[in-house]
Parts: structure tokens; sequence; C-alpha cells
């Protein structure tokens, strides 16, 4: 048995193709024919923007706009005249063979992109790196895989699976993917969800113990994969995948309905977005709302200036009209720590997650900050708009954050544009000296929002990138109970609601924990809504309390989680 990361829920059962990028050969070679060298990059590029036109279109057509996106960037790269002009200018001053130059031009660029603090950016070296090894498989004239033609129900196997593969296999012959690298954040982890296709990534070297015809069975929940099992274990995981089979189809009975407990306790149940293309999924999963819009890719997709406050405008308008009226948290600018703009030149910090960033960076900049809020309250009238402020660690910031929107909302009075006023204002807490002063904070807020990835990290100390202690970054350490705790009791004390938007919202072993704390707001990933429904409208607010209480009285995050495991059969 070899043991992965769980990417995609689902059992998968059948026999194994393994994707083998070959590794591409590239030799130096002198030339006498420039043009002729010339011609054949020029010649390659133009195959491989055919081939990712296409790409892109079926990839509209079977994935939506979003996921075809990639494909739009891929051809821009192609379009980027650095990188084939460059390419170009290779041949002719040294004389080069068209892949040697190619190639030259990709490592410098990839290696650029790598270097940078950014993961946005970093991302990037991935796209150049796929688009150029097209080109170059097309002038070395090396066949590939062709996916889109699968004539057979197999398991992908590869090292990883570029954009490229995902878009083009006939996606009705996958059972799943297996690859060596990659985590839940992954491009094929979050392909593989969009599709509801069963994956496993991380597994190091599956790509080296698997071959071509191999049969295997495996969990894209738990992250277990098992090669050429015994007729019993085939047995036991063609038991497994109905029995998934027959709890999918029990989800879609959910659709529609209130998420409530056995007692009437009801929650709304929500989903974290990161652009107006999201939404489809959160219709398709029957989201009650949005609950945490996170606004910063709107300016990482930008490369040269800061999005207008009519481009603004127009994405916060899209998402309130594609909710139909159902309430959208929209989180204020959050740069900074790993989330640089490339047209936006920040100061290296020593400490970048506790320096210059969200709501310290917006108060520092107004003119930035306002513009975004303007955008905002113009598009308040197209729907149910909460605002949420990122950050703040003390009163002084929320109050500060409060009187630039009297001065936004002054403005928009003086040049009689419209807006709501019924907009919740609300802010995060992710600081713990948000949390110790949350009885404080609430008097001056309407909501309050958890974000608990960074809450756990600051609450425990722990860089959570770093995997010598990354152990140590856990949901169910003791403190950071409490603190969620303490702000949800805070803040029902001032008539306030409070959700959640981190990670832990949609863990199917937090949500006992958090509905019996109070939590009224549970927002997550699209494809977790209908199980999160599921699991509470089976459980009892009166009992999540007491075990609630049970929990908060317990020393060990270990103690807990086994505790949490036993009462639910997880």
């Amino acid at each position: 048995m070899y043991n992965g990361t769980g990417a995609s829920p689902g059992i998968a059962l059948g026999k194994a193709l393994v994707i083998e990028h070959s590794e591409l050969v590239i030799e130096k070679r002198n030339i006498s024919n420039i043009e002729e060298e010339i011609q054949k990059l020029e010649n390659a590029v133009k195959v491989s923007k055919d081939e990712l036109t296409k790409v892109k279109e079926k990839a509209l057509m079977e994935l939506g706009e979003h996921e075809a996106e990639i494909f739009e960037a891929h051809l821009l790269v192609l379009e980027d005249p650095e990188l084939v002009d460059s390419a170009i200018s290779k041949i002719r001053d040294e004389k080069v063979n068209a892949d040697y130059a190619l190639n030259e031009i990709k490592e410098m660029f990839v290696a650029m992109f790598e270097s940078m603090d950014n993961e946005y950016m970093r991302e990037r070296a991935a796209d150049i790196k796929d688009v150029t090894n097209r080109v170059l498989r097309h002038i070395l004239g090396i066949k590939v895989v062709d996916l889109a033609g699968l004539d057979e129900e197999v398991v992908l196997i590869a090292h990883d699976l570029t954009p490229s593969d995902t878009a083009t296999m006939n996606k009705s012959m996958v059972l799943g993917f297996l690859t060596d690298i990659g985590g839940r954040t992954s491009h094929t982890a979050i392909m593989a969800r969009t599709l509801e296709i069963a994956a496993v990534v991380g597994l190091d070297d599956i790509t080296k113990k698997v071959k071509d015809g191999d049969y295997i069975v495996f969990n894209g929940d738990t992250g277990e994969v098992i090669v050429n099992p015994d007729e019993e274990t085939k047995a036991k995981y063609a038991s497994l995948k109905e029995q998934f089979e027959e709890y999918r189809k029990s989800l879609e009975l959910l659709k529609g309905q209130e998420s409530i407990t056995t007692d009437g306790r009801h929650v709304e149940l929500a989903g974290n977005i990161g652009s107006p293309n999201d939404v489809s999924g959160l219709i398709k999963n029957d989201a009650e709302g949005v609950g945490l819009y996170r606004t910063e890719f709107l300016y990482m997709d930008k490369e040269d200036a800061f999005p207008s406050e009519e481009e603004q405008y127009e994405a916060y308008k899209a998402v309130l009209e594609g909710m139909n009226n159902k309430p959208i948290v929209i989180r204020t600018l959050d740069i900074g720590g790993d989330k640089e703009l490339p047209y936006f030149e920040m100061e290296p910090e020593m400490n970048p997650f506790l320096g210059y960033r969200a709501i310290r960076l917006c108060l520092d900049r107004k003119d930035i900050f306002k513009t975004q809020l303007r955008a905002l309250y113009r598009a308040s009238v197209h729907g149910k708009l909460r605002i949420m402020f990122p950050m703040i660690s003390s009163l002084e910031e929320l109050l500060s954050a409060k009187e630039v929107i009297k001065e936004v909302l002054a403005e928009l009075d003086a040049e009689k544009i419209a807006y709501a006023n019924d907009v919740e204002v609300g802010m995060m807490i992710e600081i713990p000296s948000a949390a110790v002063i949350s009885d404080i904070l609430a008097k001056h807020i309407d909501f309050f929002s958890i974000g608990t990835n960074d809450l756990i990290q600051y609450t425990c100390a722990v860089d959570r990138m770093n995997q010598k202690i990354s152990h140590l970054y856990n949901q169910f350490n003791p403190a950071v109970l409490r603190l969620i705790k303490m702000v949800i009791d805070n803040a029902h004390k001032e008539g306030k609601w409070v959700g959640m938007c981190g990670e832990s919202a949609g863990d199917q072993r937090m949500i006992p924990i958090l509905l019996g704390f109070g939590l009224d707001e549970f927002s997550m990933s699209p494809i977790s809504i209908l199980p999160a429904r599921k699991l509470i409208n089976s459980l009892s607010y009166a009992e999540m309390q007491k075990f609630g209480d049970e929990v908060l009285a317990m020393g060990t995050a270990k103690e807990i989680k086994e505790y949490v495991d036993k009462t639910f059969n997880m």
C-alpha cells in the first residue's frame, strides 16, 4: 500500500495508464541555414497555437470559463515577443538550432519566475514550461499520448498532470488521477475536484512503482493506493465504490433543503470563491451565499496596473447578480505576505506574514482602498453585499477602516451615485489579539468571520509551509478552539453573527465542534457544501453544545481528534 494526499474524494478501480512526459533531449548544434531553423520554430509555434485554441474551446465547453482561462494564458505566453523573439535572436546571433535556442530562453524565464516569493507568480513558471515544451516537442517531432482519444477506462498516473492534459482528456474514460507531486491546492487536485474525479497526489514516485496495465485501487479521500490487489481487496474497494456512489446520490437530494439540525437550529452554508467565474460551482452545489470572495485575485490577474474602479465594479456586480440576492461577503484587498503584485513594489521584509499587508497597506494607501470601496458600494445595489476587513489586530484599525467608508459614502452622496443602505460591515478574526478583544470589537461591527488558516498559524507560532514543524499546525489545538469559542460567545452577546471562512469550516471532523460552539455561518470549497449539510442535518444542536464543552475541557489536540473520531466513527 502507498499513501499520498487525498485530493479529490471517490473510490477508483481499474487499469493503470502511465503518462510519461518523456524527457526532452536538447543538444546544442551549430547550424548553417539560419532561416530554416527560424522557420522550424515559427511552424512549431503556429501548430502549438492552433492546438491550444482547440484545447481552450474544448475547456470552455466542458469545464467553464474559469478553467478555459488557463489556456488563454498559455496562448498569451506564445504571443509574448519576449519569448519567441528572444529565441529567434539567439538563433541568429549564435547560429544555434531552434530547439536549443528556445530551451535556453525557457530556462531563463522559468528560473526567474520560480525565484519569486509570490506563489501566483511562481505558478506562471509551470505555464511557461508547459507551453514551451509543447513547442519543443513539435520542433523535435516527438509524439505524445493522445488523452482525448482514450477508448478504455483507465487510472491516469503521472509525475504531474499539466493543464493541457486535464482539459483534453476523454473524461468519460478516466477513473482517477495519481501523481508523484502536488498537494490539495495543486492544479491537478483543483481540476480533479472540479471534474469530480477521484485523485491522490504527492505519492513521491508512483510513476516508478506502477507500469501500464497494472490494476489499481485507491481512495481519494484517505489517500490509500494499492497496486495489483488480491481479489478480496478488489471486492472490498468495489463495495466502497458502491457506497460512495450511493452517498453522492443522497447528496443530490439535499439540494434546495435547509441546513438545519434535528432540533431546529439553522446555519448558513456558503462558499469561498476567487472570481466571478466560480459562481457556477456555488450554484451547482447549492450554496446559500458567498462567505468569502477573495478580491486579491482581481488584482493579481492584472499585469501592469491596479484594476480600475469600473473593472472592480463589474466583477462585484457579476457575483452579486449571479447569486440571486443571496448574501455575498466580499473581503477587501488582502495582498502582502505571499501575495504580491507585479506592478506594485513592496520592500523586502524579514517577516512578511507579520508585515505590511492587507488592512495595514490599505490604511496607508487610502487611494487604493477608496477605489475598491467605491466599486463595492456602487455594486451593492445589485444584491446583498457584506464587506469584510482582513488582518484587523486592534480597535484603532477597525475604526480607521470604517472612517474611510464614511469618506467614500460622503463622496458618493455628493456625486449622487446610488448605493444600498443595508450593507453589513464586518471583519476577519485571524489574529489572536483580535480574538482576545472580540468583546470590544463586536460593538463596532455587524459580523465576524474567523479565518482559521492564519488564526492557527499565528496562535501556534507555526509557519505552516515549514515541513519540519507542520505537525504543530493543528486545528484541534485547544488554544485555537478556545479562541474560536470566545469570539462566537462575545459576538452573540452583542447580537452579532459569526461565520468561518478558513479550511476548518468544511472539515467533517470540525463541523460538530463548530456547530456546538454556536457558529452561524460555515463557508467552504463548493464541493464540501452538500456533505456539510448532510452532516449538520443529522446532528442535534443541544447535543453538540455538550460535545463542544467536553472538547474544551481536553488538553491536547490528539485527545480531541481521537474523541471526535470515536464519537462520529470517522
